[in-house]
């Protein structure tokens, strides 16, 4: 059975994960009004993936004896100032889930929670992942520069599922 402390930051967690869906979401939208589909569908798939990963934690929970909460939230930003700041933001959305995903994690072991420690493990390796490729995408859009062609091919290359 998870612990009452447990459960609460795992239910906070998941509210995390699905206000990250939401802000992918709306920067899915916000760049397929700029055309650029590619990237949109990017954002889609990301977006999907954070909710499953919020689905994920709520199963948990509720196996686990507890009880998951479905989070109310907030109205995520409609207009972006640009891809390179989408993906900066996405980089520092990502370190923040890191560092919450960690404080999880001491979280288990100070209350014994081995079975949670050992969940978590998942997500650990998953935010090892997600930095990574926010980080890869930064330093694409930074040689691309102002080069419209490569923001073309770069787009291009998102829209294929395998490509992130």
């Amino acid at each position: 059975m998870v612990s009452k402390k447990v459960e609460n930051a795992l239910n906070a967690q998941v509210a995390k994960e699905a206000m990250s869906s939401q802000v992918y979401l709306a920067m899915a939208s916000w760049a397929e009004v700029q055309g650029l589909e590619g990237i949109a569908a990017f954002l889609y798939r990301h977006s999907d993936e954070e909710r499953m990963h919020a689905l994920k934690l709520m199963r948990y929970i509720n196996e686990r004896g507890g009880h998951a909460v479905v989070p109310a939230l907030g109205k995520p930003p409609k207009e972006m100032k640009g891809i390179m700041d989408v993906f900066k933001s996405i980089l520092q959305q990502e370190v923040e889930v890191s560092g919450e995903i960690n404080d999880i994690v001491d979280l288990c072991l100070k209350e014994k929670d081995y079975t949670t420690h050992n969940f978590m493990q998942w997500y650990v390796a998953e935010q090892i992942e997600e930095e990574r490729l926010a980080r890869t995408m930064l330093d694409k859009l930074n040689l691309i520069g102002n080069d419209k062609g490569g923001l073309y091919l770069f787009d291009r290359d998102l829209n294929n599922p395998g490509s992130a």
